[in-house]
């Protein structure tokens, strides 16, 4: 399929032949007829009020090349199919521009090769307008057409006309080379017809995407006879001729991703065979020896598998390819510009740092000269009046050590004291300690003695208990009584055991009184011992107070706990007992 990109340029070069002021703008009627010579060429039904009706609001003054692109991809290049023939489109541009940019009688090429330069200028121009081909573009070119002309290839030549192109602009309008291939600077001693046939190759190559060229025997499918045919080999067929003017087509090998070639062994006297398998026919081919027959089949294998990967020609890849690096390199180059400019900027603003430091310094230094002045001056000063002030301070010393001896006395003296009160402090403390253990003792034996307490209440109680069932007892039946006589005395027995037991527990409730007693006395002694070094150590320094505890006299111990009660209350309760005790005896 055409590429819009490289029909656009044969079509800014008609434009631009049609621009003859080179004031960027073409009047209607010249617009009109090359869209209608673009439309017949790509066979496109051609609409004669388009071009009216889309400049309708405009006056009848020129069409720039901005104003005429709306135009040229809405009404001609979208309606564009795959069917008309590049290369009559192409001659139809050339005839347009060629006449008024440059004349062929002077040059080494015929007027046939100076188009096909310029279809190849157009192929590996920039994608910018006005069009220029770059030094790299025309150094591949170059090489192509000097490897196809079998002429050597002179670097220093090159790079000769590569510097002074460089001083210039770097760059050839499609004129300008076709004038550089035309005069055979690079040319030196080939003849006419040998550039020609380069130019041709070139133009092959890259144009019409003929990868390979050359006479082979065919056999035919219905009389199975081998004749001669030229072939031509492009990414996506095969075409062969009756000869290699190209002027007689007998067929055509579609190839597709599924196609293959492969050797085959020699057979009626054919020698150097091949044989390509496409999706409806098989192709059996001679070459003229086994050098040929490898570089087709390698070829042949080599569409296949662009076919395959869906890449577009070798050629197209590689143009491709430079096209990305140059892009990379630019843009590498632009970043490394920016990088330089900040360099230098970052670079000037250090400059200008340093400078601003520098005179810093300088006024640093003059400061520093009439400080150093003026410090020696003060300085001579301050060394008579120092002499007064040391003179004075000896004075002051020795006073002062006559004070520091002194206070030294009365600070050993006041060690001293402190010294005897952290001691008198120490026993203060033991004392507190035992008063402490004493009070924990005095709280154990209380507790002990409430224990025992509540053992006698509920030893009382059982009896009373017992007591009762005695009484009851003796209610009963006669025949109950005999048989309850057992049971009371075993009953009395147990009885007679818990009497001995509640005495038992009478004599460990005076142990632990006594006890009792005995760590209250404890504590008094310790309370006495703390009172004892309170007053001493109050006396002794007058600044200590101490919280002393209130005295606490023995408590009352009776059946129901440690002070439940008082006298009065024990005794109303002791009374409302006996008399229940008496009022249930007398109920039994």
């Amino acid at each position: 399929m055409w590429l819009r990109d490289e029909i656009l340029k044969s079509i800014w070069h008609a434009f631009t032949a049609l621009d003859v002021d080179q004031s960027g703008k073409v009047s209607k009627s010249q617009l009109k007829v090359l869209s209608h010579n673009l439309c017949t060429v790509m066979n496109i039904p051609h609409d004669p009020v388009g071009l009216d009706a889309h400049f309708k609001d405009d006056d009848e003054g020129p069409v720039s090349n901005q104003g005429y692109m709306p135009y040229l991809n809405k009404f001609i290049l979208d309606k564009a199919q795959d069917n008309f023939d590049v290369l009559e489109f192409n001659k139809m541009c050339w005839t347009l521009c060629y006449r008024k940019n440059i004349n062929t009688s002077h040059l080494l090429i015929s007027n046939d090769d100076a188009f096909k330069v310029w279809c190849i200028f157009n192929f590996l121009s920039e994608d910018r307008y006005p069009l220029v081909i770059i030094t790299e573009e025309i150094e591949y070119f170059l090489r192509k057409l000097m490897d196809a002309m079998g002429s050597g290839w002179s670097e220093e030549k090159f790079e000769d006309y590569k510097f002074q192109l460089n001083r210039n602009k770097n760059c050839l309008s499609a004129w300008e080379l076709i004038e550089l291939v035309g005069m055979g600077y690079f040319c030196k001693g080939i003849n006419r017809q040998t550039l020609s046939m380069g130019i041709t190759d070139v133009f092959q190559e890259l144009i019409l995407d003929v990868l390979k060229q050359g006479y082979m025997i065919k056999k035919g499918h219905k009389r199975k006879n081998w004749t001669e045919r030229w072939f031509v080999l492009r990414p996506k067929a095969m075409s062969y001729y009756v000869c290699e003017d190209l002027m007689e087509k007998k067929g055509k090998i579609i190839l597709d991703r599924n196609s293959c070639v492969e050797s085959l062994p020699d057979k009626e006297g054919k020698k150097c065979l091949l044989l390509i398998k496409c999706a409806d026919k098989s192709f059996e081919i001679s070459a003229s020896d086994k050098k040929k027959k490898q570089e087709w089949i390698q070829a042949i294998q080599t569409c296949v598998q662009l076919l395959r990967l869906g890449l577009p020609s070798p050629h197209r890849e590689a143009r491709l390819r430079r096209r990305e690096l140059r892009q990379r390199q630019q843009a590498e180059q632009e970043e490394l510009e920016e990088k330089m400019k900040q360099l230098q900027m970052a670079s000037e603003n250090k400059h200008r740092q340093l400078e601003a430091m520098r005179k810093k310094l300088e006024e640093t230094a003059t400061k520093a000269a009439m400080e150093e002045h003026r410090r020696k001056q003060t300085q001579t000063d301050l060394q008579d009046r120092y002499r007064l002030d040391l003179e004075r301070e000896k004075m002051v010393r020795q006073q002062m050590e006559a004070q520091v001896a002194q206070k030294s006395s009365e600070l050993q003296q006041y060690l001293q004291r402190v010294r005897e009160l952290e001691a008198m402090y120490h026993r203060l403390e033991e004392a507190l300690e035992e008063e402490r253990q004493a009070r924990q003792d005095e709280e154990a034996m209380r507790k002990l003695q409430a224990r025992l307490l509540e053992d006698e209440a509920a030893k009382r109680a059982e009896m009373e208990q017992m007591h009762l069932q005695q009484q009851r007892v003796f209610s009963q039946t006669q025949a109950e009584k005999q048989e309850l006589e057992a049971e009371r005395l075993a009953k009395e027995e147990a009885l007679q055991a818990a009497i001995v037991q509640l005495e038992s527990l009478e004599k460990e409730r005076q142990g632990a009184l006594e006890q009792y007693q005995e760590v209250t006395k404890k504590l008094e002694r310790a309370a006495n011992t703390t009172k004892t070094w309170k007053d001493k150590v109050a006396k002794h320094e007058g600044l200590v107070r101490l919280i002393q505890p209130g005295h606490k006299g023995p408590q009352r111990i009776t059946n129901w706990g440690p002070a439940s009660f008082t006298d009065a209350e024990l005794e109303f309760r002791k009374k409302s007992w006996q008399e229940r005790k008496n009022q249930e005896a007398q109920a039994q």
